[in-house]
């Protein structure tokens, strides 16, 4: 699926999390007001006009390769998916690593189109249509990281401030493997960071209170 025939709220918003952009930095590429990015996560059915739907169609024709990829597989997953979720989440389910190491725990920098889009977050991958969210989990986290981890403990789930996507949060072992940016196109760089120092990296607001609170039970 490469082409949306007639844009709506929710496919604006898989758009935007497939781009991997907050509502503000997702507001600033279409050239519009962020209250409206903000109305389409509150409404997904709703129906831009048409010139937003002739926006949306740029946005989508100008973006990388791997973010086109992205947007059909989580287009197929909405459509794939029947099982009803909690109010306005999207079908995307994303599985979210917090692998311990000793005192540290492991991050990744995210690329952006931009330098002012980088940010530093936890491994995270999509979790496809019948796959288990704790393979995905240690699946994803190999596949950027190289690092090879074991859940722990399942941490919750929430549909995420930024983005909408209903997110599953792993407490995860280090089993084996050196860190390294095993997905440089996703990716500018992976470090292990003191635990007690994450909220330097992620802004405290954006991290989810049960993943704040294994943290610190583990210093």
């Amino acid at each position: 699926m490469d082409v949306i025939e007639l844009w709506n709220g929710r496919h604006a918003c898989l758009l935007q999390s497939a781009l991997r952009l907050t509502n503000e930095q997702f507001a600033a590429r279409l050239g519009i007001a962020v209250r409206t990015v903000a109305a389409w996560h509150a409404d997904p059915a709703v129906v831009p006009r048409k010139e937003m739907q002739q926006l949306l169609d740029t946005v989508h024709e100008k973006a990388p390769p791997t973010a086109r990829q992205r947007f059909a597989l989580l287009v197929s997953a909405e459509r794939g998916s029947s099982a009803p979720g909690p109010a306005g989440a999207q079908a995307l389910r994303v599985a979210i690593a917090v692998v311990i190491r000793d005192s540290e725990v492991l991050l990744v920098c995210r690329r952006d189109d931009d330098a002012t889009g980088l940010s530093w977050q936890f491994p995270a991958g999509v979790i496809k249509p019948g796959a288990r969210a704790e393979t995905a989990t240690v699946r994803e986290t190999l596949d950027e990281t190289g690092v090879h981890c074991a859940i722990r403990q399942h941490l919750g789930n929430r549909l995420h401030p930024v983005t909408g996507v209903l997110c599953e949060y792993f407490l995860c072992e280090y089993l084996a493997g050196q860190a390294t940016n095993s997905d440089a196109v996703e990716n500018i760089d992976v470090m292990w960071v003191p635990r007690n120092a994450v909220t330097r990296f992620v802004p405290v607001d954006t991290i989810f209170p049960p993943v704040l609170a294994a943290l610190e039970e583990q210093t």
